[in-house]
């Protein structure tokens, strides 16, 4: 599902239903991790290669769900904002068949959650795709987010724009701009093929 979201963002195709049914997904897989950590702990050392098969399984899921969820909390407006930690808070607070609604995700997550909004297209700030980019500190994927303001905009960034954000070096713009071209050209292989 993140491979199709992937996909999608390069294409600049998202819709807030694309974005709640990932976040719908991650949110059900942490859940069930949850679930499943208090059985492992239930069995004891039994539990064992459980604990170790559930490590494995879930890496990657919690980092993955506030990436999402910062690419896509809408801007605030003067008649609705909605934080990063406000959105996570309000999807973990979701009953089971509440997570099951996609309208009731993408309100937790801050849009209108009307079918006319599901459909609506929305574009990434990026966060989730520069945190694909190998030795990219987080300090250096906020400004280049925060510089450009989307990833249609990074994508489209040359080497030389991509110098222009404190922190970023010649060596730097070209591992962003390898990376992202590298994740780009994957993505859509990963699509079509």
């Amino acid at each position: 599902m993140a491979g199709t979201l992937s996909a999608l963002e390069i294409e600049d195709l998202v819709t807030v239903r694309d974005v709640s049914a990932v976040a719908q997904r991650l949110e059900m897989v942490r859940r069930i991790a949850t679930e499943i950590a208090e059985y492992v702990v239930e069995l004891g050392t039994d539990g064992r290669l459980l604990a170790l098969q559930l490590d494995e399984l879930i890496a990657g899921v919690e980092p993955e769900r506030e990436l999402v969820v910062r690419d896509y909390v809408p801007e605030p407006t003067a008649k609705r904002s909605r934080t990063v930690d406000e959105a996570l808070h309000e999807l973990n607070v979701l009953t089971h068949a509440e997570l099951l609604e996609l309208a009731t995700v993408a309100r937790a997550m801050g849009y209108t959650g009307s079918p006319e909004t599901l459909d609506s297209a929305v574009s990434p700030r990026g966060f989730r795709l520069l945190a694909k980019v190998p030795r990219l500190p987080g300090a250096i994927i906020d400004r280049l987010v925060e510089h450009f303001g989307g990833l249609q905009k990074l994508l489209a960034a040359s080497v030389d724009d991509l110098q222009t954000v404190d922190g970023v070096g010649e060596a730097r713009a070209r591992s962003v701009r390898e990376g992202l071209s590298r994740l780009a050209e994957s993505s859509i292989l990963e699509r079509y093929v």
